[in-house]
């Protein structure tokens, strides 16, 4: 994080006015949040509502390894070098959320010369966005606890409460809690905390369209259930019209820039193993109408964030993309060829091919949704020209295109091959295929997806997702769209697993309804909704020195 916060310090950014500016924001549609930071009216997209939209370029990855594969500092790179080729681009990202900044991950806002500035700010707490999708979620369990508290005239069953706390901290310790305990402090009962990102009110303030869309969505999300399995929903409570209201900012995207002054728009962040993993519907949608070019990611690998993208983002918002990137690393692809990680920074080409298998499952999967793709090989200093030239060959001889990126090092220079393919493969027509039709058994989507997705044999339920399926069906949730949650690191749901596996079973151990969203979150294994830190903190690596420094310079 040093080196990037040293690189960031050598750049100049520019007003947020002039930002909006180039893409042709009129001043009475932002609203500043200091110098380099803006919220955009809603009312733009009225405004442009008859301009054909841009065309929508998907980032997307390999399964993630502890080496690195770069998909954010790919993405920012090849935005500026449309940039500077003289195409009017945009970036569409997600919002960082404090949990993995501070716990594995460290920032989020790519690296090297091809960043997002103000990093600092929007790697903590930014405009507040994901600090008010926190307060409405907590909002509601306030309302419910209290609810039952003062009588309880809906008959809720305080066993079947599914609606959780949140807080935008991995803290292991609030997985499990009890609450109302001591006189007079409400109704004893079990209680949980999970992270805000997986919150549905983050993913319902991704897909909505409008606040009064967002407003519908917030009513139809279940809370509870009574003892006879009867829904309630948000609505029954009446609280949709105030939680409106608590985000009734946050649903603004926000405008930033990169160091090379390419405006970006970071809005929303849905985790992509529990949720969609998509930055929101009203930000791409900006984007598609503002600028030629809209490059935008979806979270992890081709298996989680790209499959929800076009799965649900593409389908729920009627927008479809041009090509993809896949990126990968060198070190990623040695560490799925069964290479320690101390070990990475030697040459090791069979080790690498071998982890190609990875390489090859994903393309599979960018295939089946008919899209034209580039492999963007993302060069890292322990790279050696043999690995790069090996699998350079490999993907010619795949008949998949390939290039060299190095924007952490050069910024848009380093991706302007990259961007000169981009713009070949995006004038190509596309068919749009989605992997199920929505009018499938809840069943059959889970099928569709683990067999044509992941390659999975068999998919085989817990003895409670049989139960919860039976219950969908009767209450006529089976046309519901599914988001599945699994582990980002394998293509199957064991995280040990990497590479490419082959004749493994799917198994689904949870099935839950995020009615406001519009989907089913299928959880194949265990899935943690509230991560723990790990032993090694990125906190460590942030220093208020480091930033007083870049507030000088800027």
């Amino acid at each position: 994080m040093k080196a990037d916060i040293q690189i960031a310090q050598e750049c100049v950014m520019t007003s947020i006015e002039d930002i909006a500016n180039k893409i042709g924001i009129d001043m009475n549609d932002i609203e500043c949040y200091g110098k380099y930071k803006a919220k955009l009216s809603l009312a733009i997209l009225k405004k442009y509502k008859e301009k054909k939209d841009g065309k929508l370029i998907l980032v997307t990855s390999i399964n993630p390894t502890s080496a690195g594969e770069g998909k954010s500092t790919t993405m920012i790179g090849l935005g500026d070098a449309l940039q500077k080729l003289g195409h009017k681009t945009m970036i569409a990202m997600r919002e960082p959320s404090l949990g993995p900044v501070f716990g594995l991950k460290g920032g989020a806002t790519g690296g090297g010369y091809a960043q997002v500035v103000p990093m600092e700010d929007i790697n903590l707490h930014f405009t507040g966005d994901i600090h008010a999708v926190t307060t409405a979620h907590n909002f509601i369990s306030a309302c419910l606890d209290n609810h039952i508290f003062q009588g309880n005239a809906l008959q809720i069953d305080i066993e079947q409460i599914v609606w959780k706390r949140c807080i935008d901290l991995n803290d292991r310790s609030l997985r499990c809690i009890e609450v109302g305990l001591g006189e007079k402090n409400g109704v004893q009962r079990q209680d949980g905390f999970i992270m805000s990102v997986a919150s549905e009110i983050m993913a319902v303030l991704c897909l909505a369209t409008s606040l009064q869309d967002l407003k519908q969505r917030l009513a139809n999300m279940l809370v509870a259930y009574t003892k006879e399995k009867k829904p309630i929903l948000v609505k029954d409570l009446q609280l949709e019209g105030a939680l409106a209201c608590i985000l009734k900012d946050a649903i603004k995207p926000n405008l930033v820039q990169t160091l090379e002054k390419t405006p970006v728009i970071i809005h929303g962040g849905p985790f992509a193993n529990i949720a969609h993993g998509c930055n929101s519907v009203l930000a791409t949608k900006m984007c598609l109408k503002l600028a030629d070019y809209t490059i935008t990611e979806a979270g992890f690998g081709a298996d989680l964030g790209a499959e929800k993208f076009f799965n649900i983002k593409c389908r729920l918002a009627d927008i479809k993309a041009q090509a993809v990137v896949i990126v990968v690393s060198v070190r990623a692809l040695k560490q799925h060829g069964e290479v320690a990680l101390d070990e990475l920074h030697k040459e090791n080409v069979p080790a690498m091919l071998k982890g190609c298998q990875n390489l090859e499952r994903h393309i599979g999967i960018v295939k089946s949704f008919g899209l034209p793709y580039v492999v963007t090989i993302n060069t890292f200093s322990s790279d050696t020209p043999a690995e790069h030239q090996a699998l350079q060959k490999w993907c010619k001889e795949g008949g998949h295109p390939v290039s060299l990126s190095n924007a952490w090092e050069k910024g848009s220079e380093g991706a302007l091959d990259l961007a000169k393919q981009i713009i070949a493969l995006s004038k190509q027509e596309v068919s749009f295929l989605p992997t199920y039709h929505k009018d499938l058994s809840i069943e059959e989507k889970i099928e569709k997806v683990a067999k044509e997705c992941y390659g999975a044999i068999e998919v085989q339920y817990s003895e409670k997702a049989e139960e919860q399926l039976r219950l969908y069906e009767q209450l006529g949730w089976s046309d519901k769209l599914i988001c599945m949650a699994k582990t980002p690191k394998s293509i199957s749901g064991d995280s040990k697993k990497l590479g490419a596996p082959k004749n493994f079973i799917l198994k689904v151990e949870d099935i839950q309804p995020s009615l406001g969203a519009g989907f089913m979150v299928v959880k194949v294994g265990n899935i943690v909704t509230m991560p723990g830190l790990p032993a090694n903190l990125a906190a460590t690596r942030f220093d208020i020195d480091d930033i007083g420094n870049i507030e000088g310079l800027f």
